[in-house]
């Protein structure tokens, strides 16, 4: 374990072994926490470092699991905890109480000082980037809309996105928005600086948090689209028309989804994949379905079929007259990922797929894979408003229903004809049509709806109809290659 420079070791030792014998059962029940069959995880922290001293100290706290997993907590220590955070309290600690501290403004007020001032904390760099505008005094509030990390904004101009799950190396948020930073005038939220770990701390160059600047928005892309799909459903919109309903809004968001690909092609490697590549990028599509029938055997039927359409991706890619390109790319687009600024749609929350290894997360791979999931995000928006219709998740409607049948149709062309526009807005601003690829869309969108399908068989069983309806849809359609 390292240990503070501002406290001394017993001290320190001493709010060890107590997190050391808390922190199991609180960290069961953190949303953000990975392990959630675990009753009482065993935890070991492997740093604890007083980051600001002056006053009610505020320690960052990295954690080590029995299953090799690390996560970070900022931890305050008061002889009192603030109101309205009695439910973060961890527990006693030498006469007073740690507990969980992204929630207290007068802590979060101080490590945001920190980071303007760059400079480290022991084993904790903070780090500034040039010209970068933080000023200090702003109120701070965190948001509650995360699963995985913690955010935190400052007085509506910045935001401090506090990462949970932590892992060692470089970090692909930090890459990318740097990039997307250098390119200029990209729909993304500028970078303003960055936590991390020093190479020679435990685990050695951990990223801990990303500063942005706060976009100010009318929402998030999930929240507005849903809405736009409920009123069609109910026929509040005109949902087939040029333009109508979200769709101008989808177009929009193509066009946004272009200029960060091209953005991040720019700024950083590209390259086209040999017949080798390829047949690896293939292996790795099929690896992934066999995991994932392992443990939804639902996927069984259309193994066969979904396997025949990654073989088509192959010889279309090794045989077509434009090579396959791969670059960096956002990873986990969809929806919840955007949000509707005054001037257009921002892109947001570069890390990448949630569970993935930092190396895979920083893998290059054809833009349409993170086009493939925004066009799953539509179906799903279109299925999550006809289940708030009906007052029913998809698993519980019955075909025999035949008003809820109507309202089926009307969310399917809601989804299709904002996928549509998506596509057409991509295109418009210098993309490549995706739809001008269909071997290739439909296998990383069928690779999309497998994910999805483990997902919900873990979490959320009555709605694993949504991303089976994709792979029926998708495996069915298979026609080879030639």
């Amino acid at each position: 374990m390292t240990v503070s420079p501002d406290v001394t070791e017993p001290e320190t030792a001493r709010i060890a072994a107590d997190l050391h014998r808390l922190l199991p059962a609180w960290l069961a029940r953190q949303r953000w926490f990975g392990g959630k069959d675990w009753a009482a995880p065993e935890v070991e922290p492997v740093l604890v470092e007083t980051v600001c001293a002056d006053g009610p100290r505020l320690l960052l706290v990295v954690v080590r699991t029995e299953h090799d997993e690390w996560y970070q907590l900022l931890v305050g220590e008061r002889d009192a905890v603030p109101a309205g955070l009695t439910g973060a309290v961890i527990g006693p600690s030498g006469g007073a109480l740690l507990y969980e501290a992204t929630g207290d403004p007068e802590l979060m007020g101080r490590l945001l000082d920190r980071i303007a001032a760059g400079g480290t904390a022991g084993a904790v760099e903070f780090h500034r980037l040039p010209g970068a505008d933080i000023p200090a005094g702003l109120p701070a509030a965190v948001l509650t809309a995360e699963q995985s990390n913690t955010s935190v904004a400052f007085g509506g101009r910045m935001m401090l996105k506090v990462l949970r799950h932590v892992v060692p190396g470089p970090n692909a948020e930090v890459e990318m928005l740097a990039a997307l930073r250098r390119a200029g005038d990209v729909p993304s939220a500028a970078p303003l600086g960055w936590m991390r770990t020093s190479p020679s701390a435990p685990g050695g160059g951990i990223t801990l948090a990303v500063l942005q600047e706060f976009v100010p928005n009318r929402g998030d892309g999930w929240a507005i689209a849903v809405e736009e799909a409920r009123a069609c459903v109910v026929g509040e919109c005109e949902s087939v028309a040029p333009l109508g309903g979200f769709a101008e809004e989808a177009h929009a968001l193509g066009r946004a989804t272009a200029r960060v690909h091209a953005a991040l092609a720019e700024q950083l490697e590209t390259r086209e994949l040999d017949p080798a590549q390829v047949d690896r990028l293939v292996a790795a599509l099929t690896r992934r379905l066999e995991a994932a029938v392992d443990q939804v055997p639902a996927l069984l039927p259309f193994a066969r079929q979904l396997r025949a359409v990654h073989q088509d991706l192959g010889e279309v890619a090794k045989r077509g007259n434009a090579p396959l390109l791969v670059q960096r790319v956002h990873g986990d687009l969809h929806l919840g990922q955007t949000l509707r600024a005054e001037d257009g749609w921002v892109v947001i929350d570069f890390e990448g797929e949630p569970g993935q290894p930092e190396a895979e997360r920083r893998r290059l791979q054809p833009a349409l894979r993170d086009i493939a999931s925004m066009l799953r995000s539509f179906d799903y928006a279109a299925h999550h408003a006809l289940a708030d219709v009906l007052g029913v998740p998809p698993g519980e409607q019955s075909p025999q229903n035949l008003h809820g049948t109507r309202l089926a149709r009307r969310a399917s062309a809601w989804a299709v004809h904002n996928r549509g526009a998506f596509c057409a807005g991509y295109t418009a601003a210098g993309g490549t049509d995706p739809r001008s690829q269909p071997v290739l869309l439909r296998a990383f969108e069928a690779d999309k709806a497998v994910y999805e399908a483990v997902y919900e068989a873990h979490n959320r069983p009555a709605w694993l109809s949504i991303p089976m309806a994709a792979v029926r849809r998708l495996a069915g359609r298979h026609r080879p290659a030639g």
